[in-house]
């Protein structure tokens, strides 16, 4: 999958240090993967909700973080939207990010 941005990884990560390992972690697997549909993104990571509009939220660090994406199945593509506490995820209405 080609993941658009790497850059909101690095800026979180330089917030909030103790995700970098875990955010890294997610960026190689999602970045070695050739999902099709949300049953292989289950099968990566199984801690992962479909929230409608194309948009997934992973659990990152044990549920400490959340990773909110855009997956496009056919081009292969990821688009990070935003990563955030857990705290702040309830926040959002994760359909419009």
């Amino acid at each position: 999958m080609r993941i658009i941005t790497f850059r909101r990884i690095i800026e979180f990560s330089e917030k909030y240090a103790d995700s970098d390992v875990a955010l890294r972690e997610w960026y190689c697997k999602t970045q070695r993967a050739n999902w099709e549909c949300f049953a292989d993104v289950r099968r990566s990571f199984n801690i992962v909700d479909a929230v409608g509009n194309n948009r997934f939220v992973f659990n990152i660090k044990g549920n400490s973080y959340r990773l909110i994406a855009i997956i496009l199945f056919k081009t292969k593509m990821v688009y990070i939207r935003q990563i955030c506490t857990h705290a702040d995820y309830e926040k959002y209405d994760c359909s419009k990010i």
